[in-house]
């Protein structure tokens, strides 16, 4: 992989946008250290390969399945978590990959 960022401008505020509401912000801190954040619930698949339940995230967020469908899906636009269907459950999980492309470009930029 390049070390050169490959965000452009529009994407970067795409992510900026994503992360500016409080509880997306929150749940990337969550997917942070999901086995920490989610040890309450039961693990559906591996968290770190898979990531964490959708089912989860909606109950320790306590908001409901389409809020949270909402904004796990503004997150992936934004290339900032991935998804995995796992059964009938998707599963997110940060793309790490990306944030560190993301923090490189916002370096190049400011």
């Amino acid at each position: 992989m390049s070390d050169k960022p490959v965000w452009q401008s529009e994407e970067m505020l795409e992510a900026f946008k994503a992360l500016a509401n409080p509880v997306r912000l929150q749940i990337m801190r969550w997917l942070r250290d999901p086995d920490q954040e989610f040890a309450d619930y039961e693990p559906i698949a591996d968290r770190q390969t898979v990531g964490v339940c959708v089912s989860h995230i909606q109950a320790k967020a306590g908001l409901a399945q389409s809020t949270v469908s909402s904004y796990m899906s503004a997150l992936e636009r934004a290339r900032l978590v991935r998804s995995t269907r796992v059964g009938k459950w998707t599963h997110y999980r940060r793309d790490e990959d990306h944030l560190r492309q993301l923090s490189a470009a916002i370096n190049a930029l400011l």
